[in-house]
C-alpha cells in the first residue's frame, strides 16, 4: 500500500508585501513615464510631418512658378543653373 503524503498548504495571502508593492509601484510609474514621453514624441512627430507637408507644398508652388517663368523646374539648388534636357537647349 502506498504511503499517503501530507502537504501543508500556506494560507492564501490577501496582499503582497510592502516591499513588493513598492517595487511594483516603481516599475508601473516608470512605464507610465515612458508612455508619457512616447506621447510627447508622437505629438512632435505629428507637428514635424505637418511642417514637412507644408514645406513640400511650397516646393511644388516654386516648381510651378519656375515652369511658367523659365519653362523648366529642374534647377540646380547649389548655383541656380537650369538643367535643360539635351534636346531642350
Amino acid at each position: 500500500m502506498a504511503k499517503e503524503k501530507t502537504v501543508e498548504l500556506k494560507p492564501k495571502a490577501e496582499k503582497i508585501s510592502a516591499e513588493h508593492l513598492k517595487e511594483l509601484q516603481g516599475v508601473i510609474g516608470t512605464i507610465n513615464q515612458i508612455h508619457l514621453r512616447i506621447g510627447k514624441i508622437e505629438g512632435q512627430k505629428h507637428n514635424l510631418l505637418h511642417d514637412l507637408a507644408v514645406t513640400n507644398n511650397k516646393v511644388a508652388v516654386l516648381q510651378e512658378t519656375f515652369n511658367k517663368e523659365y519653362g523648366n523646374d529642374n534647377i540646380n539648388v547649389m548655383d541656380g543653373t537650369i538643367n535643360w534636357e539635351k534636346d531642350e537647349k
